[in-house]
């Protein structure tokens, strides 16, 4: 397994704060590993192994802790005496009633502590009004493709090698446990797997679902056409006509919520570039890992140029901007990516296959007068920069960080 330096940068300088550290992201991206080489590297600082307590709700072995009086508790028992201890609370979730707990480890000044878990809203809301600015959190994604590459050890000298496993990063995605397998039969078995996981553990269990038949078909058409504009008003005149139940605007605006909040999908927000300020009404929602869209996407079309914008798009948060679709008076950029006082906007295109289609993609930016950087993205070899904006090969710009 790579080390996900990335992450463990951005965590490490909190190793000895006080503030609760939180590890996020959807199931089976890694969160656990994350943990692991945090607690290898205070071993390497010579903590001893006694002052670190480490539990994975998901292991039989800690069953017998279901409530936050178990787990305050059993913890307890294993401090000794008054050194600082690490603690590492793994799907902690599953606990009733944990965030008492960590509130008392927290009020007593000495601990340092770790948790994970796969719902964003357990992580923020429920979370926050107990523990409101007293705590950090991290987001957790699956696999770039440079870490796929780290992987399988292979580099930008064998074009042919790196060219066919970025296909296969786009058609499976970067969930670092399907690496282990051999073959398409058994990776989209373990993808499938954790696709139901989500739905039925973090959607359906926790958000009490009823009608299932509806919600599995609005959960399939979305994740089956990433990267697509979508408004409450043209889904429900869709679900209207292809269902006959139907489905209203207030159920949709939910299950949408309920999936982002699982952290299946991610919703990018418009944003008007010339009055800087946030439009509502229609936004654009992208796969956290474009593998479990190819779980339900059986006998459907490739969609190339939406896959390209859904990892240029998870790729951005990855690299820590704020990303949301640029709106103009007379169209539109596919993304601007903000981080503290830069700038950055992007067109995502397949192939640039012909003269209107470089017009049309390098022309987007034509009424943006500001000079932060500009990116044209494509499958394309050849260097198309023109008049100051750059034109990246999208393998290139994953592997340039």
């Amino acid at each position: 397994m790579i080390i996900r330096e990335q992450y463990l940068s951005e965590i490490r300088p909190f190793y000895n704060q006080d503030l609760i550290k939180i590890i996020k992201g959807i199931r089976r991206c890694g969160k656990s590993v994350i943990l692991l080489q945090i607690m290898d590297e205070l071993k390497n600082r010579n903590i001893s192994y006694n002052h670190i307590i480490y539990i994975n709700f998901e292991s039989k072995e800690f069953s017998f802790i279901k409530n936050d009086d178990d787990l305050y508790s059993y913890v307890k028992n294993k401090i000794v005496d008054d050194e600082r201890y690490y603690m590492f609370f793994d799907e902690i979730q599953n606990v009733c009633g944990w965030e008492k707990a960590i509130n008392s480890f927290k009020s007593e000044g000495r601990y340092s502590i770790f948790i994970t878990g796969s719902n964003s809203d357990l992580l923020s809301s429920e979370f926050a009004t107990h523990l409101a600015g007293r705590y950090v959190s991290f987001n957790i994604y699956p696999f770039s493709f440079k870490e796929v590459c780290e992987l399988k050890k292979v580099d930008d000298k064998n074009k042919f090698e790196l060219e066919e496993l970025f296909m296969n990063y786009i058609e499976w995605g970067g969930m670092p446990q399907r690496f282990a397998f051999d073959n398409v039969i058994q990776v989209r078995t373990y993808l499938s797997d954790i696709y139901d996981s989500i739905v039925i553990k973090d959607i359906i269990s926790r958000f009490g679902i009823k009608d299932l038949d509806l919600f599995n078909r609005i959960v399939e058409y979305i994740v089956t056409t990433p990267s697509q504009t979508f408004s409450a008003e043209n889904l429900v005149k869709y679900f209207n006509i292809n269902d006959d139940r139907g489905v209203t605007k207030n159920t949709l605006y939910n299950y949408l919520e309920y999936m982002s909040k699982a952290m299946l999908i991610s919703k990018a927000d418009r944003y008007d570039v010339r009055g800087k300020r946030i439009l509502s009404g229609k936004y654009k929602y992208y796969l956290t890992d474009l593998g479990l869209g190819q779980v339900m996407n059986i006998n459907k079309k490739q969609q190339m140029g939406a896959y390209l914008e859904n990892v240029v798009y998870n790729e951005l948060l990855m690299r820590g901007y704020d990303v949301k679709i640029g709106s103009l008076d007379n169209g539109e950029v596919d993304f601007v990516a903000t981080k503290y006082s830069e700038k950055l906007y992007f067109q995502v295109t397949y192939i640039l296959a012909d003269e209107s289609v470089i017009n049309r993609e390098f022309g987007a930016f034509q009424s943006i007068n500001d000079n932060y950087p500009k990116y044209v993205i494509s499958m394309d070899k050849f260097d198309f920069s023109q008049e100051g904006i750059i034109h990246k090969n999208i393998i290139d710009w994953l592997l340039d960080r």
